[in-house]
């Protein structure tokens, strides 16, 4: 909870205790008691903001004001009705302080590189693109720019300034209520926003990030951040019609198109129209850091040194675009089946590592849900066994050459994102989600600063002798 929500609570706690012990004749404490807890609510709402999961804390100075003033004509001696009030407002405190807890306004860890964090948003249009889903002609996409910054001075961004209609298109993907997630609002980061690049560097690699399917381009704040912090400059694509939503600079919004595709077939050509919007992005970041551009990134990219990752089928765009365009030198796959073109039959040829959850790559898993997901679909037993199997040989295959793999303990596929920050109802049994957090950073950051920025060699061996858990290799390194 923040921290006039907390005060708020626990005030709210006292001053009900304080009504129930106290006697008529110290009636003057309770109405001190009312008038603080009326204080700090008044001032949570105009300083924090108001959110829905604090309801119940709202309710508490409107309900002892009324017990107050009729107190003295409802109090009874039926001792069993004064229990039972006792245990309504026991379960009372209980809802009351459990809701704020179990969907927090929840905070990320401050970037531990050297580099304060910048971001700036942007709007692409990809003018006669006709292969993808448009609302106006062309192709058009918003991008979010992180960047090592040269202050940390400055407004810090929000997560998310579209949390409305992002949380409707969450609601389409995952059935929840946009009103559950409706406290994003109140998230920050620990960007800066329209900062300055720092100077400390002439230019700087390149990593460009892609959502998972359904997700949207803020989805790994906890990573990006990171990232920039240590010396990136991460672009994060809106991916329109397959993030749960995007919204252009005049108000437009395009939700997630749900055209339920499933299977190797449909989704391997789908994978073209992301292909694609990255290879545009990549051009456009061309344009910028030409001399004479005019614009914040104007010689700061280092394009010779171009990374990509993402989760899930941004992570099957990171390996494709490692295997279809020569700009992209490195990619990191977080638990993304490998959907587009089947990889090389040698594999990449360049760097490449996949992180797989757990509960992603158990088989056990997958035999126990088989039954469930048939009664569910109506899709045959062998289908889904094809797609196991095929999804098994596209993984191995993909590490051909001297591709990493590492698998964390406790995580499944939300893992890999904010999600599990949204609820400790969220986390898998036996998961710390900020551990994990911790671990995708040391591996991600290691991986590209070896293989794209080129500081040092072995800092991906030094990390698997840090988490031997994850059992981090390259098992068919030549």
């Amino acid at each position: 909870m923040r921290l006039l929500e907390s005060i708020l609570v626990v005030l709210a706690i006292a001053v009900f205790l304080w009504f129930v012990v106290s006697k008529t004749k110290k009636q003057k404490m309770i109405v001190v008691g009312l008038a603080a807890l009326y204080i700090v609510a008044v001032l949570h709402v105009m300083v924090e903001g108001p959110r829905w999961q604090m309801a119940f804390a709202y309710l508490v100075p409107f309900l002892l004001t009324i017990g107050v003033l009729f107190r003295k004509q409802g109090r009874g001696k039926n001792r069993f009705l004064r229990w039972g009030g006792y245990g309504l407002a026991a379960a009372y405190g209980l809802v009351m302080v459990a809701t704020p807890l179990l969907l927090p306004v929840f905070s990320f860890e401050k970037p531990s590189g050297m580099y304060p964090v910048g971001t700036e948003t942007f709007y692409l249009k990809e003018e006669n693109r006709e292969d993808a889903p448009t609302v106006a002609g062309g192709r058009e996409l918003m991008v979010q720019v992180w960047y090592p910054s040269e202050s940390q001075q400055g407004k810090r961004a929000p997560y998310t300034k579209d949390v409305g209609p992002i949380t409707e298109g969450l609601e389409q993907a995952l059935s929840i209520p946009a009103w559950v997630l409706s406290h994003l609002r109140y998230v920050n980061t620990y960007a800066t926003e329209g900062s300055q690049v720092s100077e400390k560097a002439d230019t700087y690699p390149v990593i460009v990030f892609s959502h998972g399917m359904t997700g949207f381009r803020n989805q790994n704040t906890f990573q990006v951040e990171e990232l920039a912090s240590h010396g990136y400059i991460v672009v994060g694509i809106d991916h329109a019609f397959d993030a749960a939503a995007t919204v252009y600079p005049d108000g437009r919004s395009v939700l997630l198109n749900e055209n339920h595709l499933s299977g190797f077939e449909q989704l391997d050509g789908h994978m073209d129209i992301w292909v694609k919007d990255v290879s545009f992005v990549l051009d456009e970041l061309e344009k910028w850091n030409r001399p004479g551009a005019d614009g914040d990134f104007e010689g700061r990219l280092n394009l010779e040194k171009i990374g990509m990752f993402g989760h899930s089928y941004g992570g099957a765009a990171a390996a494709q675009m490692l295997a279809r365009d020569s700009r992209v030198k490195v990619a990191v796959n977080m638990d993304g089946t490998l959907y587009g073109k089947e990889p090389p039959a040698d594999g990449f040829d360049k760097p490449y590592l996949q992180m797989n959850g757990e509960k992603s790559i158990d088989r056990a898993i997958f035999d126990a849900t088989l039954d469930q997901a048939v009664a569910q679909t109506g899709k045959s037993r062998a289908s889904y066994e094809a797609f196991w199997n095929e999804s098994q040989i596209r993984r191995e295959t993909a590490l051909y050459g001297g591709g990493y793999t590492m698998t964390i303990p406790h995580t499944s596929h939300m893992s890999f994102t904010d999600f599990h920050l949204f609820s400790p109802l969220l986390e898998n049994k036996g998961e710390r989600i900020k551990e994990v957090h911790h671990l995708i950073n040391d591996v991600s950051i290691a991986f590209f600063d070896e293989f794209l920025a080129g500081k040092a060699a072995g800092l991906v061996q030094e990390q698997a002798k840090k988490h031997p858990e994850i059992g981090l290799e390259a098992p068919f390194a030549p």
